[in-house]
């Protein structure tokens, strides 16, 4: 189930909200969060539904083992050989067999398995409640459904941001749902709406469009109108989805961390993965790139980590060597940058940095995108002009550049800025209701889009 659904917005919500505040007590609250999530993941991926209830029942186990400081090193080593086993299994055996095919020519048949949605989601979660009993960062939770609770809480469990434990302790026993959070909620809920239909779904079609067709066909042009739009569809498909995320939990009273800070704006790769996704960047920090020793090391030690940190990161975004490329290409720019690029980024005019950190983003998305290097590599053959400047007839007659479609790219640029929240911040300090108003319209187009609509996927879910 999508929040951004006709399904979700007027059926499963309403009955959610009803029901979750007809009781008063937090026990009974968090009840009614658990079996409504267990429903909306029940909705699309039944089959795993045992899955994630599995792990939260051996993780339970394990922690509490833990937390006894016996033998604590092995059950946090079994925790995390499960969980990560789990994953791998879903997630990469068959990447495994294709590789392994191709190095020694061989003809092992995939296994064709089904990837639970959410699951690279939810194994961060549950390893970061281990790792951190393990460090004694937060205290066991002895109580399996609050544990439950934690994991499975429907605004966060198929996406992120990657809530860690420590960060909503409290909340899950002592939170308060007050007005105020429910107001916030509700804005921030419909601003990442309409972030994820009025504007990804809408650039989303046009690089979709370009590029299911030949490379001779959409040329040069084709391709960096693509690549921008897809950059715009990622950022708004994803940031829009945690903005919801966000809001559902305000109104529950979970203030769930940021994970995105107008990324776009950046001036630098260091800072633009400080503004990006910054759940998952903070994961592989504070479990694996410090622990593996970080910067405190001999250079060639600090040189391997963050290119291990960085093929991590790839491959669990994906299962191909595309997203490995991708990993290593942000490694390798990351490195650059650390060693002497930034002395001299510092003594750069600020819109020569933006540009420069935009040209490695968008670049950086071509991997991403792709379904594999060969793929990647053919867009940025077009992004360089060898296979010439494009067919005007795919842009003319296509229905690519649409009022909706170009209205969307220009509000995209302008909102990957704080141009449009500094403007709304000010017009609801003076005209509260009119900006309630405007709001409402809002919410009221992006219900028609979606009604109207016939491309609403969402990138994330893949992973």
């Amino acid at each position: 189930m999508e929040f951004s659904s006709l399904i979700f917005l007027f059926a499963f919500l309403p009955a959610f909200f009803l029901t979750y505040f007809i009781f008063k007590k937090r026990e009974a609250r968090n009840i009614i969060l658990l079996v409504f999530s267990i429903i909306f993941y029940a909705w699309g991926g039944e089959y795993f539904l045992f899955l994630v209830l599995l792990s939260i029942i051996i993780n339970y186990y394990l922690a509490i083992f833990i937390s006894k400081k016996k033998h604590s090193k092995l059950y946090l080593l079994i925790a995390i050989i499960f969980d990560l086993g789990v994953l791998a299994i879903f997630k990469y055996t068959d990447f495994l067999i294709s590789t392994t095919n191709t190095l020694f020519s061989l003809n092992i048949p995939l296994t064709n398995i089904i990837l639970p949605v959410g699951i690279s989601f939810y194994t961060f979660q549950i390893l970061s409640y281990v790792i951190d009993v393990y460090r004694n960062e937060v205290k066991v939770q002895k109580n399996i459904l609050n544990l439950a609770c934690y994991i499975m809480a429907f605004p966060q469990l198929i996406a992120g941001p990657i809530v860690r434990y420590k960060t909503i302790e409290d909340e899950l026993t002592n939170r308060k749902e007050t007005e105020e959070l429910t107001d916030y909620g509700i804005k921030r809920f419909i601003q990442g709406l309409a972030k994820k239909v009025l504007i990804a779904n809408n650039v989303g079609l046009i690089a979709t469009t370009i590029f299911a067709q030949d490379a001779s066909t959409y040329g040069f042009v084709g391709a960096w109108l693509g690549m921008i739009s897809y950059t715009l569809q990622i950022y708004f498909d994803f940031s829009g989805y945690s903005d919801m995320a966000i809001g559902i939990g305000r109104i529950l009273g979970f203030k769930f961390l940021e994970n995105f800070d107008y990324p776009y704006i950046s001036k630098s790769i260091t800072e633009f993965w400080r503004r990006w996704h910054m759940s998952l960047s903070s994961f592989f920090r504070d479990y694996v790139y410090i622990p593996l020793g970080g910067n405190r090391v001999p250079k060639w030690r600090f040189l391997l980590n963050i290119l291990i940190v960085w093929s991590l990161t790839g491959l669990w975004h994906g299962a191909s060597w595309n997203f490995v490329a991708w990993g290593l290409y942000y490694g390798i720019i990351l490195l650059i940058e650390k060693l002497f690029l930034n002395k001299y980024l510092k003594k750069t005019p600020s819109i020569i940095n933006h540009l420069y950190t935009m040209l490695i983003v968008i670049i950086g998305w071509v991997f991403f995108r792709s379904i594999n290097l060969s793929e990647a590599i053919t867009i940025l053959k077009s992004m360089i002009g060898l296979y010439g400047i494009g067919n005007i007839n795919l842009y003319a007659y296509s229905g690519l550049l649409t009022i909706n479609s170009i209205l969307a790219i220009i509000i995209g640029l302008l909102a990957s800025t704080t141009i449009i929240k500094k403007v709304y911040i000010k017009l609801e300090k003076k005209y509260y209701y009119l900006a309630t108003i405007i709001l409402l319209g809002i919410f009221i187009l992006s219900v028609l889009e979606i009604a109207i609509g016939t491309y609403n996927p969402f990138i994330y879910f893949r992973f």
